[in-house]
């Protein structure tokens, strides 16, 4: 390769940090609130986690191999900026998505607490638990259910539900009136029962033998909530019309979301991995990889001001800007905003023009790699657990705390709290990383992880998320820095961007797409709670068997010839005698320390 005389260490690295920092603000107008987006279109859990779900399958397996080709044909640039291109025009498209509820957004921003209907699979009905201080009239079928007068309600909770006094009665969705789609004052506690419509026993209900309980989800009826929670309400083919809904309507928000979100993910999927090959082969050409391992934290700054800035944005310019979708498409025009923006930092962004004769590792190679040594097996095991379990917490987190009153600003805020935390741990990663072993981080991260888990089951109020996520500094920070230093350790010489990238994409993203398809099925039949608790036996369990299996694994080590030649460059001084000198018994001593246990 010839040297370019253009090529400018320092510009380069101004130029990567400003990309990242935008594309961080720009992942972070959308990304953390799109589950959110999906529920206020009337779309329920088990829908929510089957895009989602797509969403990170195509990530794990369409990124890596467009970075592929764009590398073997010299494409880079042309994908950078067509990604970014098209990302601005398809983000667009899912606020174009309409709602099943076409005055959603009318009714928001008059101030009226609208209830917002979402859909679960078909064979599914309801029944509501309404508080009530009378006794309902259940022997006189042939009249309409009325809702509970406002003397009889009790008194709102900060959550937004109103605590009754009275008896509780389970009512059949399909008995409600159209109306009850509408602003609803002075709504009842609910418990929002769902039912499948096959016969079974319901004592001292004058439907018995038509309904069979599943389990009981979250509340309903919350204000400025959707209908049913993530649990949901149920709406089945035979009664969707009562709603004044249509079944067409559901399909094609279904599919149009679908379509929109394949076409957006497919657009904007390869792009991070894009820029990090080129701008790592860039630096990697003059000498300068050391400078690339701190590149990270430009986006987590990015990520950190623009989820607060977007949250205070969308609560002052939604009704704005809406006309007759749901509230949260400032989301999308802010995206795409500075998806522009970034487009414009791309055009300087560094792309080597020419690249090294050296073997490729495709991923059936890196594969064979993970699989032939078992402390690799045991880790990308571990990275997939982490993907399923982090999923439930990116798709359904902000669900459980706009269930307990939280304001997007509030969501915003959270995410950012992480982020810091992760920063602000980042000095001391080299310290920290030699005081314990990786097995050590590994186990401590994971336990950290299903500790945040077991929490957020148990929310009770608007804030009460904020202390843990001080907790994603260990969790997520130090969990990710302990397995990115694993798999740096045990990778062949040439292969530890190809693992690190495999670890990251295939493995994590694996993980996350079976977790948010399992998730939304778990949060339908049973609540976002118990969707948690499992997550969080299911990463103890796991932690168990990890700290059992490592110690029994063989430990013999490959020797990183790469780091033993960056150690004997660095040591230029005569003065050192001895053993100081030797640089290979220094190297191989730190390398056992730090598996030592």
């Amino acid at each position: 390769m010839n040297a370019n005389p253009q090529w400018d260490i320092s510009r380069t690295l101004g130029v990567a940090r400003l990309f990242q920092l935008v594309c961080g603000v720009r992942d972070a107008c959308v990304t953390p609130f799109l589950t959110l987006y999906l529920r206020q279109l009337g779309l329920a859990a088990p829908w929510v986690g089957i895009l989602m779900g797509t969403k990170h399958l195509i990530a794990a397996f369409w990124a890596p191999f467009c970075a592929f080709l764009a590398k073997s044909y010299q494409k880079r640039r042309v994908l950078l900026i067509g990604s970014l291109l098209g990302s601005v025009g398809a983000s667009l498209l899912m606020a174009l998505v309409p709602p099943l509820d076409k005055d959603l957004g009318y009714r928001s921003c008059n101030g009226s607490h609208s209830v917002i209907t979402t859909v679960l699979p078909p064979g599914v009905a309801l029944t509501l638990n309404f508080t009530s201080a009378q006794e309902p009239a259940l022997n006189h079928p042939a009249e309409a259910p009325s809702l509970p007068d406002k003397r009889s309600t009790g008194i709102q909770d900060a959550s937004g539900f109103r605590k009754g006094s009275g008896k509780s009665i389970q009512e059949p969705f399909s008995h409600l009136p159209s109306y009850f789609v509408g602003s609803i004052e002075g709504a009842g506690t609910t418990s929002g029962v769902l039912l499948h419509p096959v016969t079974s026993e319901m004592k001292e209900s004058p439907w018995e033998g038509a309904f069979k309980v599943v389990s009981t989800a979250l509340p309903l009826l919350a204000r400025d909530s959707a209908l049913g929670s993530p649990a949901n309400l149920s709406v089945t083919k035979g009664n969707i019309g009562v709603l004044g809904l249509s079944w067409e309507g559901l399909q094609w928000t279904f599919l149009l979301s679908l379509g929109s979100l394949v076409f957006w993910e497919l657009l904007t999927a390869p792009l991070e991995q894009v820029a990090d090959d080129s701008l790592y082969e860039y630096l990697d050409f003059v000498d300068a990889t050391d400078r690339y391992k701190n590149l990270w934290i430009w986006r987590l700054l990015g990520m950190s001001a623009g989820v607060c800035g977007i949250a205070a944005l969308v609560g002052q310019l939604d009704c704005f800007l809406m006309t007759n979708g749901p509230p949260g498409v400032v989301h999308f025009y802010g995206y795409s905003l500075v998806s522009t923006l970034a487009l414009l930092v791309s055009i300087t962004f560094p792309v080597p023009v020419y690249r090294r004769r050296e073997p490729s590792y495709t991923p059936v190679k890196v594969l064979s790699l993970v699989g032939g040594d078992p402390r690799l097996i045991l880790l990308a095991f571990t990275v997939f657990l982490i993907g399923a379990a982090t999923s439930t917490v990116q798709n359904f987190l902000f669900w459980h705390m706009k269930d307990h009153g939280s304001s997007e600003l509030v969501m915003g805020c959270s995410v950012a709290l992480s982020l810091l935390g992760e920063i602000l741990l980042h000095p001391f990663k080299t310290r920290l990383l030699r005081k314990l072993s990786r097995v050590c981080w590994v186990g401590l991260g994971l336990g950290c992880l299903s500790g945040q888990l077991l929490y957020y089951s148990f929310l009770w109020s608007w804030w009460s998320v904020l202390p843990a996520q001080i907790m994603s500094a260990i969790s997520n920070g130090a969990l990710w820095w302990a397995v990115e230093a694993s798999v740096e350790d045990l990778a062949t010489p040439r292969t530890e961007r190809p693992l690190s990238t495999m670890f990251r994409g295939h493995f994590y993203g694996s993980g996350a797409s079976l977790g948010s398809f399992v998730g939304g099925f778990v949060v339908m039949h049973f609540s976002l709670a118990v969707l948690y608790q499992a997550s969080c036996v299911v990463l103890l369990l796991w932690l168990a068997l990890f700290l059992s299996i490592q110690p029994k694994l063989p430990q013999e080590r490959k020797i990183n010839y790469s780091k033993l030649l960056a150690v004997e460059a660095s040591d230029t001084s005569d003065s050192e005698q001895g053993t100081e000198r030797d640089w290979l018994v220094k190297a191989m001593r730190e390398e056992h320390s730090d598996w030592k246990g």
